[in-house]
């Protein structure tokens, strides 16, 4: 039964190949939670559960990677549908919601246990992340509807409305490898307040570069080249603090263009 000109099982088709991608995002992500629980509950000294949450971050990277390429083969092999969509938006929901949320919930139980503030309200702070995480993901799969008129879609897809889910767990996991590596666990009394700003910028209206279109085919200035090369070399040399600086650079300079933007809007006005 044709319906907007989209048929039932054309909006229902399952695509072998992407969605087995979806299904490893939301395995590693199921993983990583597991690895948390584990390095609250069942490890038996420090070191273990430091190794339990570097594996669940490693995880969630992992869930990321595998994020980022079921939908570039579905667009690759014109085998995009909604329910690949929707069961991509429910993954990471688990992926990049539920186990960054409980990361930072246990880890900042164990280095608190003289703040009895942080305990009785740190819950709080996960479960408002999550629910702006369910919120950024169900507004995406609105504002890139095929029902959409193509030049609402072309808009929407240029930039992201919003900070992407995945780049917001990647800043927190990251933060979580540097505080583990680092034994600064102490700070991670920091990671509630930044779940907040991060919670606000992935239902904010400011865009987000997005890398849809980067592929073997894009070209770029070598400027743009030399700097990306630079940036490499550098996560090369600075590989267990290269992620976070990646992933805040990513958050701030969204941030500083919103601004630098609404700035020159405001003088031509």
């Amino acid at each position: 039964m044709k319906k907007e000109g989209i048929s039932l099982s054309e909006a229902s088709r399952i695509y072998l190949l992407p969605s087995l991608f979806t299904a490893a995002n939301l395995f590693f992500g199921f993983l990583a939670i597991i690895r948390c629980m584990q390095a609250r509950y069942c490890s038996i000294s420090e070191e273990i559960s430091t190794a339990y949450y570097a594996q669940a971050v490693w995880f969630i990277f992992i869930s990321g990677l595998c994020d980022s390429l079921d939908g570039r083969i579905a667009r690759l092999k014109g085998k995009e549908s909604l329910f690949g969509k929707e069961f991509d938006s429910v993954a990471d929901v688990v992926s990049f919601g539920v186990a960054p949320a409980l990361m930072v919930f246990l880890m900042i139980l164990s280095p608190t246990e003289q703040f009895p503030f942080f305990r009785q309200v740190g819950w709080i702070f996960g479960f408002v992340y999550l629910l702006c995480a369910a919120v950024r993901l169900a507004r995406f799969n609105v504002i890139t509807h095929p029902l959409l008129p193509k030049s609402e879609q072309e808009k929407n897809n240029h930039d992201f409305l919003g900070l992407p889910v995945p780049a917001a767990a990647g800043v927190i996991i990251s933060l979580v490898l540097v505080l583990n590596e680092y034994d600064l666990r102490v700070w991670s009394l920091a990671l509630p307040p930044l779940m907040l700003l991060i919670a606000w910028l992935m239902v904010s209206n400011i865009y987000y570069p997005s890398f849809k279109k980067v592929d073997w085919n894009t070209q770029m200035k070598w400027g743009t080249f030399l700097f990306s090369a630079t940036i490499l070399s550098l996560i090369a040399l600075l590989h267990d603090i290269a992620p976070a600086i990646v992933f805040l650079g990513y958050v701030f300079y969204g941030i500083g263009r919103h601004f630098v933007k609404n700035r020159r809007l405001a003088k031509t006005q």
